[in-house]
């Protein structure tokens, strides 16, 4: 059941006028003018003093942001209490559902009020302490987590070498404005998958949420280092989840495509094997038809939808912003036809040619800090490597041969967006584009629509069709769209492998998560303690 903003609001006022009819019986019930429970901040105020006779410096943590709705709820399960409850379901449900549980306490002629220092001692069990403890750490530990920051880890390469494989990171979440959780049903500190199982999801679409979020202390800014929720991860075939669903299906259509360009079936016998394609082409034999590469995937795979808080979190460099313009020509990003600016250790792919065939030991690459999983064998005397300038360097001193990795302008890349052969792009050579911006009208045909059918379709939620070479969009006909949202272009600093914006396209603005602060711990898979496997220098730097 998704809920419109009205609900939540309707929702919202439910609970707030549930509260203040609470706290007049409750105030009244112990003694203090239940006027005033109903004046704004100092109603807490009396709340904490008068009823819950807790200290002053409370008050504190309440006007704290976040660390409020923590104390919230801390002062509804102590009010309940007050009212001598103490097993757990009361005071769970009670606190949960404090805007009907609260007004019963106050009203109901059963329930008696004691004053904290008249309340019976609780003898507590071993048990019952330490089930507290975890209440309360857990509750505070997942408010923290979801608006204050949160802890991430980096699996891939993508951000090499300003991020490294085995960097865990910190995520401010209030610095672009905490994001309401979409999915507020769900196992805390577990993304989307329950662990120890394949696909048991971790939370439940009973009741999903709008897209809300708390004011910013900042705005995201051209260049910030993003965690977001992965845009291609709405579909994702689990037996594959690592990689994009669309991806799969245009590999799938390719596949069994009997007009399918030669140079992209090469490109298909290098990712499936040519035995693998032969293998499909005779399982899924007969007339092809646009589509029958997606009903192959959902027979191959298990296929499920995600909602937005709950695809796969990725980090890349914001390159682009609302309206600008981007273009790539010849491996240089241009931002609105400036050149853009360049990460310190930006990677690029290389071919390294030793004529002795020796190579690089991998002692000189651990020393060169070289991921070792960020090569790739040609021949007896060349390799394939992701190198910054600095490593380039190293490696030519050395007395190699290292030549830069183009794709050339013009050549057709079927995984680069807008995954169409009229835009003859590649990652090297990609737009000229105009990134969408909240409130921008673009006109759109059949051949300008496969820019932003995504968009129209999966991000903003409108039926779309393309028939007879008309845009259908709710069921009229179109020649214009203006964006509700604002949208982001990423990129990785290792430009050369990194699945971002020009494979899959834009970032809309409730993919954001947090802006990257910090590494608080940096440790590299491939050396030993003695190798240096903490990476000192990297800990606790601000992250450009």
């Amino acid at each position: 059941m998704t809920l419109s903003i009205t609900a939540v609001y309707i929702l919202l006022l439910i609970a707030f006028l549930g509260l203040h009819v609470g706290l007049w019986g409750i105030f009244k019930k112990a003694g203090v003018n239940p006027l005033l429970s109903l004046i704004p901040m100092g109603d807490y105020w009396f709340w904490l003093r008068k009823v819950l006779s807790r200290p002053w410096w409370w008050m504190l943590l309440i006007i704290f942001p976040f660390i409020g709705i923590f104390m919230f709820f801390m002062m509804v399960w102590k009010t309940i209490r007050l009212f001598g409850k103490t097993s757990y379901l009361p005071l769970i449900f009670g606190t949960a559902f404090f805007f009907i549980y609260l007004p019963y306490l106050g009203f109901s002629r059963k329930e008696q009020f004691t004053h904290l220092a008249d309340l019976p001692v609780f003898e507590k069990s071993k048990a019952r302490e330490w089930g507290d403890a975890l209440i309360f750490a857990v509750a505070a530990a997942y408010i923290i987590r979801m608006f204050l920051v949160e802890f991430y880890a980096i699996p891939t390469s993508s951000m090499e070498s300003t991020l490294m494989v085995g960097d865990y990171l910190a995520v401010g979440k209030m610095d672009y404005g905490a994001r309401v959780p979409m999915t507020p049903i769900a196992v805390p500190f577990v993304h989307h998958t329950l662990p120890l199982t394949k696909s048991t999801k971790s939370y439940t679409e009973w009741i999903k949420l709008p897209y809300m979020k708390f004011p910013a202390i900042r705005p995201l800014r051209r260049y910030d280092v993003v965690v977001f929720n992965y845009p291609d991860g709405d579909t994702v075939a689990i037996e594959r989840q690592s990689e994009s669903y669309y991806s799969i299906v245009r590999e799938f259509e390719a596949m069994l495509d009997p007009n399918t360009p030669r140079k992209v079936m090469e490109n298909l016998y290098y990712r499936y094997s040519p035995e693998k394609v032969a293998y499909y082409k005779s399982k899924y034999a007969g007339d092809y038809y646009p589509g029958k590469g997606r009903e192959a995937v959902k027979k191959e795979y298990t296929v499920v939808a995600r909602p937005v808080d709950k695809r796969e979190n990725y980090v890349k460099r914001c390159v682009a912003m609302p309206g600008d313009k981007l273009q790539v020509v010849d491996k240089d990003l241009f931002i609105n036809d400036e050149p853009a600016f360049t990460p310190e250790k930006m990677q690029y792919s290389y071919f390294v040619v030793d004529p002795t065939g020796m190579g690089l030991s991998a002692k000189k690459r651990k020393s060169l800090n070289i991921n070792e999983e960020d090569i790739q064998k040609i021949d007896q005397t060349t390799t394939v490597y992701w190198l910054n300038e600095d490593q380039k360097t190293q490696i030519e001193k050395m007395g190699m041969i290292v030549e830069p990795i183009i794709d050339k302008e013009g050549s057709y890349d079927m995984n680069i967006f807008p995954h169409d052969s009229r835009y003859a792009w590649n990652k090297d050579n990609f737009g000229p584009i105009v990134i969408p911006q909240k409130g921008m009208t673009v006109d759109i045909n059949d051949s300008t629509i496969v820019l932003y059918d995504k968009i129209i379709k999966n991000y903003e939620l409108n039926d779309l069709q393309v028939r007879d070479g008309k845009v259908f969009i709710n069921g009229q006909e179109a020649h214009s769209y203006t964006f509700k949202m604002d949208y982001y272009f990423m990129m990785g600093d290792n430009r050369h492998n990194s699945a971002d914006s020009r494979f899959w396209g834009f970032v809309p603005e409730n993919h954001i998560v947090g802006r990257t602060l910090f590494v608080w711990l940096s440790l590299d898979k491939f050396k030993s303690l003695g190798e240096g496997k903490i990476r000192w220098k990297k800990m606790y730097k601000k992250i450009k």
